[in-house]
């Protein structure tokens, strides 16, 4: 199970702060549904064993066809399982309104081995529906009780209408869960069950660290949101650097949660917010290690690591001619090297006077990623309390998305 390790003063922080955190968020636990996904969506995964995963033998392929909050959780704990579940079925994702990229993963799947996940919460998502047409127009799909689709929506969105009307089999997104707190509802339980991945272990995972929680046996999670927030002008930009490629997605995701959750007008108009950038160890030890080391101090750096990794790969006993310089690491282990690098590199931050704090996952299991996503779903929320802001809407977003069907509109 994934430790936590904080290297920056708590102890000037106000205990008001960190009470205050805590009793927003048992009081929005009453309206917030995410809080409660990891019990609740246990039925759900059985829903779908019992009605749905008898017709997956016939598929060797799910096609997610969903953007940002839709499809972002999913990738992650995708990326972090897959090497542990070498049996799951092959995912494929239609995210971006991008040719390129449409036309690239439309033609990695063979179509009568396909099932497709249509996700949307509003069920108005452009780039989603503009895809699922392509989709629809490219394979000829005939769409009166299809089995090839699922859909997961809104409760009487307009993609929960079109999948009624055209007998498709439909989930439901509860109406108090945000797009980017759902990967635990139907948006990630659906195509990861139908995949084949333990998700039940995911969810177990995130319920055992939310009771802890509520405990008050994770006090480190509210220290460091209280630190974050007090410091948010000084130190506006969060680094987390995670060391294993395995990462990459969940990284991707803690930036949307973060960045779209924080970046807002406070309850007296101003803006606040925090800055978050995923970096990937030691890739990025060559390209942003340097502005983090003698740039302008204004960042707090999150290290990640996999204490032990299920791949004991060695560094060969081999000396060769001129390259003498790297010796010092034969007969090590790769993971004992990139763990090494870690913290070699988290000294050379904590000395350059940056604030960090380290998370050691012991292993990558389902349930560390579900302990995971509860740990940033709840920092982000104690954050946001702090920050007095609505945590769960996007109103830059939705201004965006009016101006551009004007554009549209009035060509």
């Amino acid at each position: 199970m994934p430790t936590f390790k904080g290297y920056y003063e708590t102890k000037n922080l106000d205990p008001f702060t960190l009470e205050k955190a805590y009793e927003a968020l048992k009081y929005e636990r009453e309206t917030v549904g995410y809080y409660d996904l990891p019990s609740s969506s246990l039925s759900l995964c059985s829903e779908v064993k019992s009605s749905l995963l008898h017709k997956t033998v016939y598929f060797d392929t799910i096609a997610v066809v969903g953007i940002g909050g839709s499809s972002l959780g999913i990738k992650a704990i995708d990326r972090l399982l897959r090497p542990s579940t070498p049996h799951a079925k092959k995912i494929v994702y239609f995210e971006n309104s991008d040719p390129i990229s449409i036309e690239y993963e439309s033609s990695r799947i063979t179509f009568a081995k396909t099932l497709f996940v249509v996700i949307s919460k509003s069920g108005g998502t452009v780039e989603t529906l503009s895809i699922f047409k392509y989709l629809i127009a490219k394979f000829d799909i005939d769409l009166m009780n299809s089995e090839q689709i699922v859909v997961v929506s809104d409760e009487g969105s307009v993609l929960s209408q079109f999948a009624d009307h055209y007998r498709l089999k439909r989930f439901v997104i509860p109406s108090t869960v945000g797009g980017r707190f759902s990967v635990l509802s139907a948006v990630g339980v659906i195509p990861l069950v139908l995949a084949g991945f333990n998700v039940e272990g995911v969810l177990d995972g995130a319920k055992n660290f939310a009771d802890d929680f509520w405990a008050r046996k994770e006090e480190h999670l509210l220290q460091k949101a209280a630190y974050y927030v007090t410091n948010a002008k000084v130190s506006p930009v969060n680094v987390l650097f995670s060391y294993s490629d395995t990462f990459e997605e969940f990284g991707k995701w803690v930036v949307q949660i973060w960045g779209e959750s924080l970046g807002k007008r406070n309850i007296r108009g101003e803006r606040v917010g925090l800055t978050p950038i995923s970096l990937i160890g030691s890739v990025d030890q060559h390209s942003f290690l340097q502005l983090i080391i003698e740039g302008p101090l204004n960042k707090t750096v999150t290290f990640m690591h996999i204490e032990h990794s299920r791949y004991e790969l060695k560094i060969p006993e081999l000396s060769l001619p001129f390259l003498e310089k790297s010796d010092f690491v034969n007969g090590e282990s790769f993971n004992t090297l990139i763990n090494a690098q870690c913290q070699a590199t988290m000294q050379s931050v904590l000395q350059s006077g940056v604030s960090v704090d380290e998370i050691t996952w012991e292993c990558i299991d389902e349930s560390s990623v579900g302990k995971m996503i509860m740990y940033y779903e709840l920092l982000t929320s104690a954050a946001g309390t702090l920050f007095e802001i609505n945590t769960y809407d996007q109103p830059g977003v939705e201004h965006g998305k009016k101006i551009l069907e004007s554009y549209f509109l009035n060509k």
